[in-house]
């Protein structure tokens, strides 16, 4: 096959993690008789200073006009000062509109050889973790109306959070058909007992529930889902919930599995042009030092060929490459462990590579 990848390096670590990933979809290629075409689109801190904003239209056509889109991180310190439009985040958000990207899924799954690095106890790791948050991406309070404005002699800001029945039920479809290739557990994650919006969350999934008899669903206030990630997260096969919960809830998920850096995922739409990513920051603390863990972003574009390209033995070469490393001993700094080899990104790209 013949593909085309937008490809966002991003700020910090990101052109470190993204040429690392690249060169396993050129190692994939050349095993399975593939090319892979690479399209520059600058996005975040380092389009800001190029073009005055995050995110060109040239670059989102480009993203739109590709098969699929791999993307580093963006984001730092450098730009914090920048107006709250025009910030690098911002361009993550463009794009997700503008590619009419809905749905995020994170996959939260502990690697045997990094159980030492979960930081729950030992008794509730060996349970083990292996579950999926499926995120709606383009609604709620972060696509609400955002104002701050002067009332009775001091300033009050103001955040909407707003859903309509079609946005909730396209995400809820994407859990469910996730669930019936996996355990057939859903899990929904809602605030049903304070906001609105989490009643017509919780109305609207269970509607849709009727359409997966074969899917069990059960419902869970997002604090008490909080604990029982930290407490018992092997209960969870499949975690749905609108946009604000599912970030902070994602994020949790990631770190009880032993490293952020070690987590993609991807943000999808009605077609196969999907947005791959890890789930970490741009961490300018280490940019340009080769400490950086590229293992997420790997695992990324193994996602990529497997949910954009239908390519389910290459993404199997690369998950078990990276499986193959780690159980070799060798480690980026985030997973260190006791009697392993340290590697920068560079060298953990190339060992991951080596086993393609």
């Amino acid at each position: 096959m013949n593909k085309t990848i937008a490809i966002i390096k991003g700020d910090g670590i990101g052109p470190e993690i993204v040429t690392e990933a690249m060169g396993i979809l050129d190692a994939v290629a050349a095993k399975f008789g593939h090319t892979f075409t690479y399209v520059d689109a600058p996005m975040g801190g380092n389009a800001i200073d190029k073009f005055g904003v995050p995110l060109p239209d040239s670059s989102l056509a480009t993203c739109r006009n590709a098969d699929s889109v791999l993307l580093g991180a963006v984001g730092g310190p450098k730009w914090d000062n920048q107006p709250a439009a025009n910030r690098p985040e911002r361009g993550l958000l463009k794009l997700r509109e503008g590619m009419g990207l809905y749905t995020n899924v994170r996959p939260a799954k502990m690697f045997s050889e990094l159980s030492a690095a979960c930081p729950l106890r030992a008794d509730i790791a060996a349970n083990g973790i292996d579950f999926i948050v499926v995120r709606e991406l383009i609604g709620g309070v972060y696509f609400g109306e955002h104002r701050t404005e002067e009332a009775n002699g001091e300033q009050k800001a103001t955040d909407i959070m707003a859903y309509s029945e079609h946005e909730i039920k396209r995400v809820a479809r994407v859990a469910f058909e996730t669930a019936r290739k996996r355990r057939k557990r859903v899990t929904s994650i809602d605030k049903a007992n304070v906001l609105d919006t989490s009643r017509l969350w919780r109305k609207t999934v269970t509607e849709v529930a009727k359409d997966y008899p074969d899917v069990e669903l059960r419902h869970m206030y997002v604090d008490n889902a909080a604990m029982q990630l930290v407490r018992d997260p092997s209960q969870f096969d499949v975690i749905v919930t609108e946009n604000l919960f599912g970030d902070i809830l994602s994020d949790e998920a990631s770190q009880i599995t032993g490293s952020i850096g070690m987590i993609p995922s991807s943000s999808m739409g009605d077609g196969t042009n999907g947005l791959y990513e890890p789930i970490h920051g741009s961490a300018p603390d280490i940019a340009g030092q080769d400490k950086a863990n590229p293992i997420g972003t790997i695992l990324a574009a193994a996602m990529m060929l497997r949910y954009s390209f239908d390519m389910a033995a290459e993404a199997n070469a690369i998950e078990r490459a990276v499986d193959k490393t780690l159980r070799s001993g060798f480690r980026c700094g985030d997973i260190m462990q006791e009697n392993c080899q340290l590697v920068g990104c560079k060298a953990m790209g190339a060992e991951i590579r080596s086993r393609i």
